[in-house]
């Protein structure tokens, strides 16, 4: 099944919405639209996200891609995201979207 345009949008809408400091996991991305696979954020994601936070979508394990790494991290602990031994602490850092 193909990702409709209003997916896409409110995938990009919810990352827009997390704020400095925060991080949201591509399974947090893809439960708050209803898509099937954190996947399909990340397809969006490498597709469509040069004028998005981009930076404050992780993976689940807290680990960023490794061809990020570097520059992810380096935002990230600009902004304040707690990092240990070279993954977000998703405990501390992780936002919950508020879908009501």
């Amino acid at each position: 099944m193909a990702t409709s345009e209003e997916e896409i949008e409110h995938v990009r809408e919810l990352v827009a919405s997390i704020p400095p400091g925060k991080v949201a996991t591509y399974g947090d991305i893809a439960t708050a639209v209803g898509l099937s696979s954190p996947r399909t954020v990340g397809w969006i994601m490498r597709t469509d996200s040069a004028d998005l936070p981009w930076h404050r979508v992780i993976g689940a394990s807290g680990k960023p891609a490794p061809h990020l790494r570097n520059r992810q991290l380096d935002r990230l602990a600009t902004e304040g995201v707690p990092i240990l031994d070279g993954r977000v602490d998703l405990l501390g850092a992780r936002f919950r979207f508020d879908l009501h």
